[in-house]
């Protein structure tokens, strides 16, 4: 088991900075996830810290060791790919017992943790298929049990999940997050997909254009974004975002626009006065954006109104792609709401859980 560190980590392709200045101590057994939109330097630093990337400047630690000039072989990592890379002449048995052979692991110690671990992915009675007698999660798992065998640190995983249709992903992510708290172990995890990384991860690193945007645990991500960009990459459909103006009158606080006048709580006035009279990003997540008459009690609303351009119902709720004026947003209503395209409807707007950014810097108003 070991912590990893990154220290004002640098990697150039060319001209390129694919990552940038990138610090990071991850702890012993955490579940840690980079995301974010492809290109933006977490395959990278994952690679980086495999041994894959030569670092441009800067210090990796895996636990009090510094790898930079380790080998990857000698790094006590192992490395799950997007790909299987099974070998498609072995049986699951010789693909998950191949790496200990290299090592010249003795024969009843390979045996013993080839059995172990296949018992811990429930692939035993798979052992002497071949790959391409095996499904698609049957591969997944075999893949992290040739993980699994050598006991290492850390474990790394690239977006394993990418190959396997929707169910199975929501089944497989479920049985990695078991097999963490099983195994006890390091894990750093890779996806561009935000659901993966909210329901695994003990810890999010957000990352855009080689640039760390926040580490946080995925509800302080959700409920606290420190910008407008992890706001809007964070939550499913993401949240929406109004130019607005902050305005005082009679005491209380306004967000402003052109086709709307939300008041702020009180209990928010003391953070956003310093702001009034100034141009402001307002955003609030569709859930909170509620059809008036099933609108939760106990909240502090604010109403506004919006035309109705394409409805989806899903079962448990419905979403709503509406206008107001010209700017489109999304709501998550009840599903008793009857509502068609074309329709004006009145909406309640849950205050309690609105966001403010500065239009400049695009960081949260705090």
């Amino acid at each position: 088991m070991a912590s990893v560190t990154y220290e004002h980590v640098y990697k150039k392709f060319g001209n390129v900075i694919a990552v940038n200045d990138m610090n990071i101590e991850i702890a012993d057994k955490e579940f840690l996830v980079f995301v974010g939109p492809s290109g933006c330097g977490k395959t990278t630093s994952l690679r980086l810290l495999a041994g894959l990337e030569e670092i441009t400047s800067g210090d990796i630690y895996i636990g009090d060791k510094l790898v930079n000039d380790v080998p990857p072989k000698d790094r006590d990592i192992a490395m799950v790919f997007q790909s299987y890379a099974l070998y498609p002449h072995m049986s699951v048995y010789d693909n998950m017992a191949f790496g200990l052979r290299l090592h010249k692991t003795p024969k009843d110690e390979i045996d013993r943790r080839v059995k172990a671990a296949a018992g811990v992915l429930g692939i035993e009675p798979l052992l002497d298929r071949k790959p391409k007698q095996l499904s698609g999660g049957q591969r997944q798992r075999v893949a992290v049990g040739r993980a699994i065998v050598r006991q290492p640190k850390v474990f790394l995983f690239d977006e394993p999940l990418s190959n396997l249709d929707a169910k199975l992903r929501v089944q497989t992510r479920a049985e990695l997050s078991k097999l963490h708290k099983r195994l006890a172990t390091t894990f750093i995890y890779v996806t561009h997909d935000q659901v993966e990384a909210m329901t695994m991860a003990t810890r999010i690193a957000v990352i855009r254009d080689g640039i760390l945007q926040q580490l946080a645990p995925p509800q302080k991500l959700y409920d606290l974004p420190d910008n407008v960009f992890v706001a809007g990459f964070i939550g499913s459909p993401s949240m929406n975002f109004f130019d607005a103006t902050l305005v005082e009158q009679d005491g209380k606080l306004f967000v402003v626009s052109d086709t709307f006048k939300l008041q702020v709580p009180v209990e928010k006035m003391g953070t956003y006065k310093e702001y009034k009279g100034q141009e402001v990003i307002f955003g609030i997540r569709p859930e909170d954006i509620h059809i008036k008459a099933y609108m939760p009690p106990g909240v502090v609303s604010a109403d506004m109104k919006g035309k109705v351009d394409v409805t989806e119902l899903m079962g448990n709720e419905i979403f709503l792609y509406l206008f107001t004026g010209k700017k489109p947003f999304i709501a998550r209503v009840d599903p008793r709401a009857h509502v068609s395209p074309g329709d004006i409807i009145d909406l309640s707007i849950n205050m309690g859980n609105m966001h403010l950014f500065d239009p400049k810097t695009e960081r949260a108003i705090r």
